[in-house]
């Protein structure tokens, strides 16, 4: 049996975790860069490929959990390079949401900022703090004043992020809609691998 590594982004750590615990993926190996790399679009391709430069000798098949992520296409010479998949789509509100899905919403309301699980754990830390906005607040209308609502694109069903979510909402001046999309397809596309693998 060969072994498949799934290499992606820190944001994706949790599910992919799940993912592979609920499957009993015993092939599968996840490595994942730094979430903080969400807001360093320009950067995540370079990580990648250091990355992969050291662990792609070890495995059968490699497998990015990334979309393009606002790379402008550098994961996909990424991929290329190294004869890997990854993830469609332009991110993971995509992926999460699935393309037909994500495309009636942002035609329902371009203006929306869109939350994960992940960003919503993690909401004060790479949105507030990252963009300097706990010490910097004039910048808030700058960089929001044109969203007209948040949609909150929820993995899994849980209270307390569901709380956070909105006051997530409610710091950004916004209304708050939530769609559960489960986890789409960052689930077939790392199951479609993995059977490759131990095919």
């Amino acid at each position: 049996m060969g072994r498949l590594l799934v290499i992606g982004c820190g944001a994706l750590a949790e599910e992919l975790s799940a993912l592979k615990k609920a499957n009993q993926w015993t092939a599968v190996d996840i490595k994942c860069l730094d979430a903080a790399l969400h807001n360093r679009p320009e950067r995540i391709a370079d990580r990648l490929e250091v990355a992969l430069a050291q662990q792609h000798a070890h495995y059968d098949n490699i497998f990015i959990a990334y979309a393009d992520c606002g790379t402008g296409g550098a994961v996909d010479r990424v991929a290329d390079q190294f004869n890997a998949q990854r993830l469609p789509g332009a991110h993971c509100y995509e992926f999460y949401a699935t393309s037909p899905v994500f495309a009636a919403l942002a035609e329902a309301e371009p203006g929306t900022f869109y939350l994960t699980d992940f960003l919503v754990r993690h909401f004060e830390r790479l949105v507030i703090q990252e963009m300097k906005l706990d010490k910097h607040p004039e910048l808030e209308e700058m960089m929001f004043g044109h969203y007209r609502k948040v949609v909150y694109l929820a993995q899994i069903e849980d209270s307390q992020l569901r709380v956070e979510a909105e006051r997530a909402a409610a710091r950004l001046k916004l209304p708050l809609e939530v769609v559960t999309t489960g986890y789409g397809l960052l689930a077939s596309k790392v199951e479609e691998q993995v059977v490759r693998v131990i095919a």
